[in-house]
């Protein structure tokens, strides 16, 4: 299970050596925005270079390449997808079209190289007024997609609107994009919350995400990256309660009841199945949770 994705530029060795230190879930080796257009080609080679030589512990590898309008995407895909990542991250995707065709493109060199179909998953990032408005259209293009992430600064760029910490101009782009999401069943990450030294602000926006149903959230910082793991880990309470209503649940079926209460409340399918997620989620992180 991913909860938090730690963006890592990849034309810094020192950071692509020591990035698998800090906790996250997964990384994102980035080639796009981290990476001035005259670095590209260096910055690739590094990339390739990292995933022959290192091993990253407890990481799940993603890889963030360059649009698939530009004349690096498909050198991107060339050199990484026979390495194998866990995932592309293909920014500016817009369209179904689009998503497609970076599928497609992946296809071709996992074939040439002898590799199972799929094997390397697709993540489009969302970050467009287009792309939010065909979100689901995307999230359901193509088979290989795992995921969408939703990339808040360019889309308020695209908006015309101001960026701000509460994020009412991208609480639409964040339901549309969760709806989508789970209607196509994937899973669905935030965007990161930039402010590097608002902690307060970081688990505010974290805690908002898992509320709206995210799965979980990328970061730009090593900092943030423990206080989103706790964000969307279950809580002993939630933990308490699950297995709370599973027992009931349980008990009742052997007892031939139909209705269910627990705390003065009726245990309903929804919260049946809430709980089965919860403790689901408990299993996944090796009964790991927050306090």
């Amino acid at each position: 299970m991913i909860r938090s994705m730690l963006f890592v530029p990849g034309n810094s060795p020192g950071m692509l050596l020591s990035a698998d230190i800090f906790g996250a879930d997964a990384l994102i080796l980035d080639l796009e925005d981290a990476v001035a257009p005259d670095q590209k080609d260096a910055a690739r080679i590094l990339v390739r270079n990292t995933l022959d030589t290192k091993y990253y512990e407890d990481c799940t590898i993603i890889i963030r390449i360059n649009p698939v309008n530009t004349p690096f995407a498909q050198d991107d895909l060339n050199i990484i997808v026979p390495r194998g990542p866990y995932a592309i991250l293909a920014p500016k995707v817009d369209t179904p079209e689009t998503a497609r065709k970076f599928a497609a493109m992946m296809a071709q060199i996992e074939a040439e190289h002898g590799m199972e179909s799929g094997a390397v998953k697709l993540i489009p990032l969302l970050e467009t007024a287009l792309g939010i408005e065909n979100a689901y259209a995307i999230a359901s293009a193509d088979e290989r997609i795992t995921a969408v992430l939703l990339g808040a600064e360019d889309l308020t760029s695209d908006f015309r609107a101001k960026r701000t910490k509460p994020g009412l101009e991208i609480a639409y782009s964040r339901g549309r994009v969760v709806a989508a999401a789970r209607a196509a069943g994937i899973d669905v990450y935030d965007t990161p919350f930039t402010d590097v030294f608002d902690d307060d602000g970081l688990v505010a926006d974290a805690k908002l995400a898992r509320d709206m149903g995210f799965t979980g959230k990328a970061a730009i910082s090593p900092r943030h990256v423990k206080p989103i793991n706790e964000a969307f880990s279950p809580s002993k309470e939630e933990i308490d309660y699950a297995e709370e209503v599973l027992a009931v649940i349980e008990d009742a079926a052997a007892a031939g009841r139909g209705a269910v209460s627990l705390r003065g409340k009726m245990i309903d399918k929804p919260i049946v199945d809430r709980a089965r997620y919860v403790l689901e989620m408990t299993r996944q992180l090796g009964g790991k949770r927050h306090e």
